[in-house]
């Protein structure tokens, strides 16, 4: 069982929760810790996986609790879904709001597509940015990769980040994970077609990183 305040939505054909950051959606090689779905789907039957969110993000994540619900999820494509989250990035971005279209690989086949992030900037610090951003699309690390290429990468990336900015930061504040929090989902209902709108608060750690940058 998890914790009951973590259910953020529930009802015939949906169960949307927040995931912690340091959680697996589903079991994956190489990791022995057991994932939120497994979790789940004892207290709930049936449970189907609709999307997933890396090991290190947090946030709005939705399940499907009947196969009819999963079914018009991916015959829409995720047609109206609209994704916001919130990160931690390298450096001082000089547009204060833009638009990243950067292809990316597939997921399953190994060829380049299209794909779109807008962000804005929350708040500037030293060496540090606050960003908000939306992706029209959802391809396996798009925000990771795009603030990279950008030259902002998040703050702590293993993969994609910067090492010297890395290193700086975590002498400073102790933290091995990037910051990176899916902090609300939007989208029509699979069955009822109703506007869904779900939110999820900011983990303990990223809140206590931001009042310190702020000089809390």
């Amino acid at each position: 069982m998890i914790d009951p305040r973590r259910i953020l939505y529930r009802d015939d054909h949906l169960l949307i929760v927040h995931k912690l950051a340091g959680e697996l959606v589903v079991r994956a090689s190489g990791e022995g810790k057991r994932p939120l779905f497994d979790f789940l789907k004892v207290a709930h039957p049936g449970l189907r996986v609709v999307h997933r969110l890396d090991f290190a993000t947090s946030g709005v994540l939705v399940f499907a609790r009947t196969a009819e619900a999963l079914l018009r999820i991916r015959e829409s494509k995720f047609a109206g879904w609209k994704k916001t989250y919130h990160a931690l990035v390298t450096g001082e971005l000089r547009e204060r709001a833009g638009t990243i279209r950067k292809e990316l690989p597939a997921r399953t086949r190994d060829i380049l597509v299209p794909a779109v992030t807008h962000y804005r900037v929350l708040q500037s610090f030293p060496g540090v940015s606050y960003v908000e951003a939306h992706i029209e699309t959802g391809r396996k690390h798009q925000i990771r990769q795009h603030f990279a290429a950008i030259g902002h990468p998040l703050l702590l990336d293993p993969l994609y980040g910067d090492k010297k900015a890395d290193v700086a930061f975590q002498r400073k504040f102790r933290y091995r994970r990037f910051f990176l929090h899916a902090a609300e989902l939007s989208f029509p209902h699979p069955v009822t077609g109703e506007e869904i709108s779900i939110k999820a608060p900011l983990p303990p750690a990223f809140e206590d990183v931001l009042k310190t940058l702020n000089g809390k």
